[in-house]
């Protein structure tokens, strides 16, 4: 029920998730802060082992995506019925002793569906993730990962995209990185389609990735990596600017497709949170 991201390849997508999968792939290759994943085996035993299976299924089969109260209401009854069960002890243990080997005291715990991250449909931020959690709350940031994947907005993007909802969920779990400053990069930026684009802010990444704040941006040549236009709203280190935009594109030959990054940056050292493929271009 757990696997380490060291023996994580991208084929693995039905066991670890679209974002597990990823970095599993990307790991030892690239920056990749260190982690396991709670795998879709471990959401699956618990939907037996508490028997809530055929309840959650049966109230999603009344949902109505166009009838926002019933979609809103629906969503709240299946997240419950998840909510309110303990995690069964096997996998508390198993999740526990995995923490064990990490280092730092605390953790991103974050959603990784098996309908996520694919060429045709990103999930970008339909399920939840956690950030900054204690060891002694990594479990019940699980179960919370577990429940975000019926949240209204993940059940209507499942629907317009023709995707089941008997999809599973596993979880990735890493090491924290306490951000100096963090942001996304799009190897082809999305609006000119030729360069790369970097956007970036003072602390974690999230801030950027909801769009809660206007981030410096910066339009890098994909070959020179020269920044040619740049918007600053802060002061970040400009000189890792370019070397992130390098990490960027060996990232994209290694997909063979434009990618959307997730990265952190801590003491200089820039760190690869996140990958998928661009799937508006």
């Amino acid at each position: 029920m757990i696997r380490f991201l060291d023996s994580i390849k991208k084929e693995d997508i039905a066991i670890v998730g679209g974002k597990g999968a990823n970095l599993g792939e990307m790991f030892g290759t690239f920056p990749v802060p260190n982690g396991f994943v709670v795998t879709t085996k471990a959401y699956r035993n618990f939907l037996e082992i508490r028997k809530i299976k055929q309840d959650l299924m049966e109230k999603l089969d009344k949902i109505d995506v166009g009838n926002h109260e019933v979609l809103e209401k629906i969503s709240k009854e299946v997240k419950k019925l998840i909510l309110d069960e303990e995690i069964f002890e096997d996998l508390v243990k198993d999740i526990t002793k995995a923490l064990e080997k990490l280092e730092g005291k605390n953790f991103a715990v974050r959603s990784s569906a098996t309908a996520e991250d694919l060429i045709t449909a990103s999930f970008a931020g339909q399920q939840d993730s956690y950030l900054d959690v204690e060891r002694k709350d990594v479990v019940e940031a699980v179960k919370k990962c577990w429940a975000s994947l019926y949240n209204p907005r993940a059940i209507y993007y499942r629907h317009e995209k023709k995707i089941g909802h008997d999809v599973e969920m596993a979880v990735v779990i890493q090491e924290m990185i306490p951000a100096d400053f963090a942001g996304v990069m799009f190897t082809v930026d999305p609006i000119k389609k030729k360069f790369l684009l970097i956007e970036a802010a003072p602390g974690l990444g999230e801030q950027v990735v909801s769009g809660s704040i206007t981030p410096s941006s910066f339009m890098l040549d994909r070959k020179t990596f020269e920044i040619l236009e740049k918007n600053e709203q802060y002061e970040l280190n400009l000189e890792l600017i370019p070397a992130i935009g390098r990490i960027g594109m060996d990232i994209e030959k290694s997909y063979k497709r434009p990618q959307d990054i997730e990265f952190a940056v801590k003491d200089k050292k820039i760190h690869i949170l996140q990958s998928r493929a661009i799937t508006t271009l």
